[in-house]
């Protein structure tokens, strides 16, 4: 299970970002987190940069796993549904649930969901 954003698990950085000129303010190979904007998919897509992308629906998922992100991070109800899709096509990307405090992490481990991210990281 990947948890992203615990005091007691290393994780990889992450850079919340608004256009594609903050990329320019981050450092080099840290992730990019971001919600769905289809110019920035393009943009991390087209020059092969890790990405972490919030998503509302399946469609925005099924595009975001097309173009290569790392990372799909949704509310827990939309994790399953995008678990068991990801798990039926071989999804590169991982799924992650947002959540608050880790008394939730039994609750998303049984749901067999690959990963989380605390909801402090994305605000």
């Amino acid at each position: 299970m990947i948890i992203i954003g615990d005091d007691l698990i290393p994780f990889e950085e992450l850079n919340l970002i608004n256009s594609i000129e903050d990329i320019k303010n981050t450092k080099a190979n840290s992730a990019l987190l971001f919600f769905y904007n289809e110019e920035l998919l393009k943009y991390c897509f087209k020059n092969e940069l890790t990405s972490a992308i919030v998503v509302k629906s399946i469609k925005e998922a099924i595009y975001c796993n097309s173009l290569n992100a790392k990372y799909i991070i949704c509310e827990k109800k939309l994790a399953k549904k995008l678990q068991k899709i990801a798990d039926n096509y071989m999804y590169d990307s991982k799924i992650l649930a947002i959540i608050k405090s880790n008394d939730e992490l039994e609750n998303i481990a049984k749901n067999e969901i690959d990963g989380v991210i605390y909801k402090d990281l994305i605000l």
